[in-house]
């Protein structure tokens, strides 16, 4: 069984589910990112897979998303799925998006980030190891979840999506509350030598050196959660509005999927985000 100092860990019925827990003391989202359990598949996919492209059975993952929306009380029809292409473009969804990407076709084409302002409508992001950043404006009532893999994290994806949080809503970014939920870990993101070569043309030396440790001459570790926590540092959000997971996909592959422990032959996790309908 996992176990976290920073995340909250919650169960509904068979449904293990995460969730940040400055976010959900507001009171006024429902929330969480999914493992591997209570879902019904099978084989590489067991149980909990929520990714309907990775070729499981889609009456499966149909009802493994029914059940994780269930534990966190949403509704499926609510959701607005991305388009993840790890990249940085971050985009605006209102009510009339709900369903995109599930129940019905979508144009959110080439986006890793969701923001809304908009009651019942669950921001819908994907995840083998890569970064889930979940946003909340308690005081203009916006929510955003934007994927952040190593391309999305140097192009700088979290402080995009305070931006469009802002230009939209009149978001302070010192009201944001941000989440960086379980993903790979710095004790197992190992990277070639061309990626490091990508941060460094991106991010600035005071950054490279809190977040890259040599191992030898092509190879490098990455710790992308300091990436985006100092990121956002830089974009306006409070340091004391952030909770950083403490949670390593790969060293938890037991309960999370893991491209790097994995491959392709596995299933998705998800996170989910959505104002509530009713405010506690």
């Amino acid at each position: 069984m996992i176990r976290s100092n920073h995340l909250y860990i919650d169960k509904h019925k068979d449904v293990m589910v995460i969730k940040l827990p400055h976010m959900e003391a507001t009171g006024l989202v429902n929330h969480g990112f999914s493992t591997k359990y209570g879902g019904i598949s099978k084989g590489v996919y067991e149980s909990m897979n929520l990714g309907i492209n990775r070729g499981d059975s889609p009456y499966n993952v149909e009802e493994n998303i029914n059940r994780f929306c269930d534990a966190i009380d949403v509704s499926a029809d609510t959701l607005v799925f991305s388009d993840q292409i790890h990249e940085s473009e971050v985009r605006v969804v209102q009510s009339e998006d709900k369903g995109k990407g599930f129940y019905r076709t979508s144009d959110i084409i080439g986006i890793d980030g969701l923001i809304t302002n908009q009651v019942g409508v669950t921001l819908t992001t994907f995840y083998a190891d890569c970064v889930p950043l979940f946003f909340l404006d308690p005081v203009k009532k916006v929510i955003g979840l934007s994927h952040a893999g190593w391309r999305g994290t140097v192009k700088a994806i979290g402080p995009n999506t305070i931006k469009l949080m802002e230009d939209t809503y009149g978001s302070n970014p010192n009201d944001i509350l941000v989440g960086i939920g379980p993903s790979i870990g710095s004790c197992c993101y190992e990277v070639s030598t061309d990626v490091i070569k990508e941060f460094e043309k991106n991010l600035n030396h005071d950054i490279i050196v809190r977040i890259v440790s040599r191992i030898n001459d092509e190879h490098y570790k990455l710790d992308l959660w300091e990436a985006n926590r100092l990121l956002l540092l830089d974009a306006g959000i409070d340091n004391k509005n952030m909770v950083v997971t403490d949670l390593c996909t790969k060293c938890h592959s037991d309960s999370f999927y893991s491209h790097r422990s994995m491959g392709n032959q596995r299933g998705s996790l998800a996170a989910m985000i959505a104002l509530k309908t009713t405010i506690e």
